[in-house]
């Protein structure tokens, strides 16, 4: 059932990330965002486990450089015609990826601290 939970707020994350990054939702744009974080909570939580978790921070932490180092967001942006949703739609993968990753983290921090 857990996974299940883990699967679904995947799914959802990354529909509302797209929905999010291609059109302004007006009032409700700020609670979806809000969701979407949560959503991300979930996903680290329930979705990522044991031998999963290497490759998923590896891939979350140059997906979060990628972001702030490269500026890919600016990049993205300036793709003519369709960039300023694909650079909507990067912003919001971020906001749903980045809280799955802390928790994750937080997560491998706590096994190996017990390992010790």
């Amino acid at each position: 059932m857990d996974k299940r939970v883990g699967n679904y707020s995947f799914i959802i994350g990354v529909i509302i990330a797209i929905v999010l990054g291609i059109v302004s939702l007006g009032t409700a744009t700020p609670i979806l965002a809000s969701i979407l974080v949560v959503l991300g909570l979930i996903v680290g939580f329930l979705n990522v486990t044991g031998k999963e978790t290497k490759e998923f921070l590896i891939v979350a932490t140059v997906l979060v450089i990628a972001a702030s180092m490269g500026g890919a967001s600016a990049t993205l942006g300036g793709v003519q015609y369709i960039g300023q949703y694909l650079s909507g739609i990067f912003t919001q993968v971020l906001a749903f990826v980045v809280p799955a990753t802390v928790v994750v983290a937080l997560k491998d921090i706590w096994t190996l601290g017990q390992n010790s």
